[in-house]
C-alpha cells in the first residue's frame, strides 16, 4: 500500500527507513508501516559485468521459442563439464535422453503448433530481413491468437503470415501483402482475410500504410540520388495534404511520386522500371501519374 499521508495527524512529511523497513512520520513519530520488503539487490556492481554476473533473474523470456526459453536442454556436444570427450557407451545414453527429453518438452497440441508455427515465422521473417524485435512481437500476437482460439480451423502458415503483416503495418515497416505471399506461399486473398479476422477479434489498432515508408525502397533500388527522394517525399507530403491518398494503394501513389520525381530531377526512369520495382502494374503508375499532375499543377510530359 502506497501513503501519501499521516493517518494520525493527516502530514505528508513521511520518510521511508530502509534500515529498519519502516514508514514513520516526521511530524508526530508515528510508524505508519513496518516490516517493508527491500526490492533492491543486497549487492553492489561498479560495472556492467559485475552487474551481468551477480544478477539472480536470468535472461528474458523469448516468444520466439515454445517453452518461452525457460526449459533446459541438453546440448550435442557429447563433452563433459572439463570439455573431454564423453565415452560411445555414454554418447548413447545421453542421445536417447535427449530424444525422450524432446518429447516429453512437446506435450499437447498447442505446444506442437507453436513449435511449428514458431520455426515457419522465423522462416518467413528471415526471408523478410525482420529484425529480432520483430519477430519477438510477432511470436507474442501469434500466441494471443491461440489463446483466443483463432487459429482453429485455419492453415498455421496463413495465420503466420496474417500476425507478421499486422506487425509490421504497426511498427511502420514497408512490406506488402504480396512480398508475404510469395515467402510464405500462401494466397494474397487467404492472408487477408485471417489479418482481418485478428484485427477485428484482438482489437488491433493498425495505423495506415504511410506511403513515404517505401520511398527509401524504390530510389535504392532504381539506383536514384538523395536529390530525387527528397523530391519524391515533398511530392508525397502535398498529395497527403490534398487528401489525394485516400482509398488508394499506398504502393501506386508511393511509385507514381518517384517516377515524377525522377522526370523532373533528370534521371528518367522509364514506368516499367518503376512498376516492376514496386509491384504495380504501368496502368497504375499512370494513374496515378495524371491524378499528381493535374491535382499539384506539375508540368511534366511522359
Amino acid at each position: 500500500m502506497i501513503y501519501s499521508k499521516c493517518t494520525e495527524c493527516g502530514s505528508s512529511n513521511l520518510k521511508r527507513d530502509s534500515d529498519r523497513g519502516e514508514i514513520v512520520c516526521q511530524n508526530c513519530g508515528l510508524v505508519i508501516e513496518e516490516n517493508l520488503v527491500q526490492e533492491g539487490p543486497e549487492w553492489r556492481a561498479f560495472d556492467a559485468e559485475q552487474r551481468a554476473s551477480r544478477a539472480r533473474t536470468g535472461a528474458p523470456l523469448k516468444y520466439m521459442s515454445p517453452n518461452k526459453g525457460l526449459v533446459t536442454e541438453i546440448d550435442q556436444y557429447n563433452r563433459d563439464v572439463r570439455g573431454g570427450k564423453i565415452a560411445p557407451s555414454q554418447q548413447a545414453q545421453l542421445y536417447r535422453m535427449r530424444k525422450w527429453h524432446k518429447r516429453a518438452s512437446i506435450s499437447n497440441s498447442v505446444e506442437r503448433n507453436l513449435a511449428i508455427a514458431l520455426t515457419e515465422l522465423n522462416r518467413v521473417a528471415s526471408h523478410l530481413g525482420l529484425s529480432e524485435s520483430i519477430r519477438e512481437a510477432a511470436a507474442l500476437l501469434y500466441r494471443k491468437c491461440v489463446e483466443r482460439g483463432l487459429i482453429r480451423g485455419r492453415q498455421i502458415e496463413s495465420v503466420v503470415s496474417a500476425v507478421i503483416y499486422a506487425i509490421c503495418r504497426q511498427f511502420g515497416i514497408p512490406r506488402t501483402l504480396d512480398e508475404i505471399a510469395a515467402v510464405a506461399e500462401i494466397p494474397k486473398k487467404e492472408i487477408g482475410r485471417t489479418y482481418r479476422l485478428i484485427t477485428q477479434e484482438l482489437e488491433l489498432k493498425v495505423p495506415l500504410t504511410n506511403p513515404r515508408f517505401y520511398i527509401t525502397r524504390f530510389v535504392t533500388a532504381l539506383r536514384l540520388s538523395g536529390q530525387t527522394q527528397e523530391k519524391s517525399v515533398e511530392l508525397l507530403d502535398q498529395a497527403i495534404e490534398k487528401g489525394l491518398i485516400s482509398g488508394r494503394g499506398p504502393m501506386g501513389v508511393a511509385a507514381a511520386a518517384v517516377y515524377i520525381a525522377s522526370v523532373l530531377t533528370g534521371e528518367r526512369r522509364t514506368q516499367k522500371e518503376v512498376a516492376d520495382v514496386a509491384g504495380v502494374t504501368e496502368v497504375t503508375i499512370r494513374n496515378r501519374y495524371r491524378e499528381l499532375k493535374k491535382a499539384l499543377g506539375l508540368k511534366v510530359s511522359i
